[in-house]
């Protein structure tokens, strides 16, 4: 099966999901091309300019495949033009409110009316959260099929010992107002221990950090899965999320992680400070994280998930 990939990246989140779930069909026989497209690299110009080059690549592509995934929502402009049998669509969060939270009114009506019409580019369309099936569900009535992502396991064996640093609490992520970046920052001056950014390295450099951490912190105003906290599950790193998304999903309070309700700094910097002083309770919260992220989230536990759906699509 001949399988083309659009993301805007292959790196961080969706792009590095698309990479690894390329990687993992490629050792079961299938032919997978990641499609890379150039961008102008301004922060309001970067989807538009992707999604104009992706076209006109896309309609000057001559080959012809089986499949076209696209990975996320700007990419499904790209898709559209692309020679192919089936034509899937991931999404990984409401799209419309995501623009909401970030762009102007206009711009956000505008998406908004536009947004059921670019999901029916897809044949199939695809997602990473339950909460994310149902909204659209109930919102547009359109039925997608849920593909959680995997954690690739096998990839920390490249993460070196490293030594535990006394308080020091981590953040992973995009530094970016639905992550909740400016929240954490705020409340920063009364934590009682230091905080380290991961929001501009490479991913083995996160890792060494987050391993070497006793807290990570997921402040996001919107979210469907940070893979950040599978992440943490599986290095024993207790996990302080908002209770957004599929959060909830994983993070079992008090047992799994700790939740806190989004947009509330104060139980947020109370959680943190609380849990720095009880290191009982984070080493049992780490070690039913790292059970729960065994039995639910390896590729082990997925893969043939994954390849049934695309053989499924012929």
């Amino acid at each position: 099966m001949k399988i083309l990939f659009i993301s805007p990246r292959y790196e961080g989140g969706i792009g590095g999901h698309a990479f690894r779930v390329a990687e993992k069909l490629r050792e079961f026989g299938f032919d997978v091309k990641l499609m890379h497209i150039p961008h102008v690299p301004i922060k309001n110009l970067k989807n538009p300019s992707f999604a104009i080059f992706g076209m006109i690549k896309a309609i000057l592509d001559r080959e012809k495949y089986d499949v076209v995934h696209a990975w996320n929502v700007p990419s499904a402009f790209v898709m559209k033009f692309v020679k192919a049998k089936k034509k899937v669509l991931s999404v990984h969060g409401i799209y419309s409110e995501q623009v909401d939270a970030l762009h102007s009114t206009a711009t956000s009506s505008m998406v908004s009316n536009a947004e059921s019409k670019v999901l029916k580019f897809a044949d199939v369309l695809t997602t990473d959260s339950k909460s994310v099936q149902k909204t659209y569900k109930e919102k547009l009535d359109l039925d997608f099929v849920y593909l959680p992502a995997p954690l690739d396991i096998k990839k920390f064996n490249e993460i070196p010992d490293v030594k535990k640093i006394e308080n020091q609490i981590v953040y992973v992520g995009r530094d970016s107002f639905e992550k909740g970046t400016d929240i954490l920052r705020n409340i920063e001056p009364q934590i009682k221990g230091k905080i380290v950014y991961c929001t501009n390295m490479s991913w083995i450099e996160a890792m060494k950090n987050l391993k070497a951490s006793f807290v990570l912190v997921v402040p996001s105003r919107m979210e469907s899965l940070p893979q950040s906290i599978k992440e943490a599950f599986f290095l024993k790193i207790p996990v302080i999320a908002t209770s957004v998304g599929d959060i909830p999903e994983v993070i079992k309070n008090n047992e799994t992680g700790i939740l806190v309700p989004p947009n509330d700094p104060q139980s947020l910097l109370d959680a943190i400070n609380s849990l720095l002083e009880d290191k009982d309770k984070t080493s049992q919260m780490a070690e039913h994280a790292y059970e729960f992220i065994i039995e639910n989230f390896t590729w082990e536990k997925l893969i043939f998930k994954y390849v049934d759906f695309y053989k499924n699509l012929s």
